[in-house]
């Protein structure tokens, strides 16, 4: 089953949010008043203790003041701001590797609102190259992180491994051979739009030729791990609505829960 976080924190923080006021406005004024009615009745002073006691706010109140905000700033910060992911899977080899965590930039590609997603506020859009979060077309309550290969107006083509961006070449180099000697996966350098970065190829297995033109408002979205990627070759272009972020930053790696979390591979994702 798919949990949308996004939703159970707004969800939690809407409700903590009216307990605390529900308290303000009508519990907390009778507190104040039966505090000053005690004091009244014992000629102006309270053990400490009893004030204390008279003060005090129900358990249910008391758990909702002190929660609300941390539940408030974390909403604000991963709706707008930053949000952490992991990586599940190695379709993005060798750039993001199984069991990196990552930190998206929320607000590079505009303002939107939780869980609906809704951009109210421009900012950028996406360009090739970029390494980006978006929500996955066909099952939308799943994240997938790709490399954008063609935005809007793009003719993509693909053919024996290579892509063409309205007729010219994405130039590949080769890197190296991984492992050494291994005949199958090369190591390639790809360059597009002033980006420089690595993918994949495994020679072992083939796509073949195929050609989009990427329409008005969607993105065409690959992995770096060529050969071994779910992307938009498969299942089409990717809706800016579904856009969540940029990938800016790989913050920890950490590769099960009985290992040890491994923080000196911080890094910027290019």
């Amino acid at each position: 089953m798919d949990f949308d976080f996004s939703l159970i924190l707004v969800i939690l923080t809407f409700l903590t949010g009216v307990i605390w006021l529900v308290d303000l406005l009508f519990f907390a004024p009778k507190r104040k008043e039966s505090l000053r009615l005690a004091k009244a009745e014992h000629g102006g002073e309270l053990p400490e203790a009893v004030a204390t006691k008279l003060k005090q706010p129900p358990g249910w109140a008391d758990f909702s003041v002190s929660i609300f905000p941390v539940l408030a700033i974390v909403l604000v910060l991963r709706s707008f701001l930053f949000e952490p992911f992991q990586i599940p899977s190695g379709s993005m080899l060798p750039t993001l590797q199984i069991g990196d965590f990552i930190v998206v930039n929320k607000f590079h590609y505009g303002l939107r609102l939780p869980v609906t997603n809704t951009r109210f506020l421009s900012v950028n859009d996406p360009k090739r190259g970029d390494v980006a979060v978006f929500r996955y077309p066909e099952q939308p309550s799943i994240n997938y992180i790709k490399r954008v290969i063609g935005v809007p107006g793009d003719l993509v083509t693909y053919h024996n491994k290579t892509f063409y961006i309205n007729g010219e070449v994405v130039p590949q180099e080769l890197v190296a051979r991984i492992p050494p000697g291994n005949p199958e996966t090369l190591l390639i350098k790809e360059s597009l739009d002033g980006t420089t970065f690595q993918i994949q190829h495994d020679l072992g297995r083939h796509f073949g030729s195929a050609q989009w033109q990427v329409p008005e408002g969607h993105y065409f979205f690959v992995g770096d791990n060529r050969d071994n990627s779910n992307d938009s070759r498969y299942w089409g272009f990717v809706s800016e609505d579904l856009l969540v972020g940029k990938a800016v930053a790989v913050w920890m790696h950490w590769d099960n829960f009985f290992s040890l979390p491994d923080f000196s591979i911080v890094r910027k994702i290019k």
